[in-house]
């Protein structure tokens, strides 16, 4: 795979980075260096900032407001708005939901949802994992009956990121116990603002509250928010999720992470020792950047693929194994590089106006709580011991 860019691609480079420098508000650079939280508020400014230049959503088709960027564009855009400090774009509607609309929606829906995507208007959130339905989805009881022009849902959605946050949800939902249980499942858009849906907020072991279980009572949503078939929601599912595992494998992301590992670890410390010259650590830092290395190689033969229109295969479920083992490694060794300057739980060193003095990197206050969110990666978008299964199955056989 020939990886040198053209004089094309380097002025393609340099007009993504130049509108990165000139344009992303400074406050929220300032955020994502400092590992502080960045809120919705934060995001949807920088998304309509991109949403105003038509970036939001380069990935998709031109027809539906994409940019007609080609593979190695899409691939240099990710660079620099990862090493420019950029915040990552929410994925549920613009990963996530835009593509299953466009791909199997109908017109009406097409209309509806995705300009309204593309322009920063609307905000989702995923409805898939249930208390007792997680890794085995197939499984999940919130179900939805058809009452005329209305499917009546009652049930409830666990895990479910930023869903107080959220104007809209995506859902699976079951219409069927007839068959295989894969078989009378469909796939639902409903609005938030719904009577009969409540929001919990969960907190994490990092004291976040992202996270939420949703309610579902006797929630009447149109017939003509059904996507696709009814009973057929299983393959859009697996359509999404494939894009949703994929997205997990964000190499940019890995590489400027490894960035801030070296600006921390060649930083002087006491008795003017630098922890970059330690033969261990460094080490250490080699190995998880040739395993980030071989992750892009892997990750971008997955999205010439893909873009080639071939079926999304079981090298999604290597990307997202191995991408959330690579993550949790970094969350470590940056841990470790700081030391005792990494607090424990420190919920108020995330915010603006932390007064701390962090000797060692100015954001290792928030590394612990980095450490401690990353432990979900390997969990959230099917478990990688379900991503295993599917490697056995598909690729061995078994």
């Amino acid at each position: 795979m020939d990886l040198h860019f053209s004089a094309e691609h380097r002025a393609f480079q340099e007009k993504v980075r130049t509108f990165v420098q000139e344009n992303l508000p400074a406050d929220i650079r300032e955020k994502v260096q400092m590992g502080r939280n960045i809120h919705k508020d934060d995001i949807h400014r920088w998304q309509g900032v991109l949403a105003a230049q038509g970036w939001l959503v380069s990935a998709w088709p031109k027809e539906h407001g994409g940019t007609g960027w080609s593979l190695v564009e899409r691939h240099i855009s990710q660079e620099e708005l990862a090493f420019g400090d950029a915040p990552p774009i929410s994925p549920f509607g613009v990963t996530m939901v835009g593509p299953v609309i466009y791909t199997f929606g109908t017109d009406a829906q097409k209309k509806r949802f995705l300009p309204r995507i593309a322009n920063n208007q609307v905000w989702w959130c995923q409805g898939y994992s249930e208390p007792g339905a997680g890794s085995d989805l197939a499984s999940l009881q919130t179900k939805a009956i058809r009452d005329g022009d209305h499917y009546v849902v009652n049930g409830q959605k666990t895990w479910t990121s930023y869903a107080d946050l959220a104007d809209m949800i995506f859902c699976l939902v079951r219409t069927s116990t007839e068959g295989k249980i894969q078989a009378g499942i469909s796939f639902l858009l409903i609005d938030m603002k719904s009577p009969g849906i409540e929001v919990q907020p969960i907190q994490t072991i990092d004291g976040g509250t992202e996270i939420n279980s949703v309610f579902f009572s006797d929630v009447r949503v149109p017939v003509e928010n059904l996507v696709g078939e009814e009973n057929k929601g299983w393959t859009y599912a697996k359509f999404l999720l494939g894009n949703e595992r994929g997205l997990v494998a964000n190499s940019a992301a890995i590489k400027r992470q490894i960035s801030r590992l070296k600006d921390i670890a060649g930083q002087e410390r006491a008795g003017g020792r630098f922890l970059i010259e330690d033969p261990d650590f460094r080490r250490e830092i080699a190995e998880v950047e040739i395993s980030t290395t071989a992750l892009e190689y892997t990750d971008l033969r997955y999205l010439m693929a893909s873009a080639k229109g071939q079926p999304v295969g079981a090298e999604v479920s290597m990307l997202k194994i191995r991408a959330t083992e690579i993550q949790q490694r970094i969350s470590e060794l940056l841990l470790k590089a700081v030391g005792n300057y990494g607090n424990p739980h420190l919920p108020e060193a995330l915010e603006p106006g932390w007064n701390e003095d962090p000797v060692g990197a100015d954001y290792a206050p928030a590394l612990a709580a980095e450490y401690f969110n990353k432990r979900k990666t390997s969990i959230y978008g099917g478990s990688n011991e379900i991503q295993r299964n599917i490697l056995a199955k598909m690729v061995l056989g078994l």
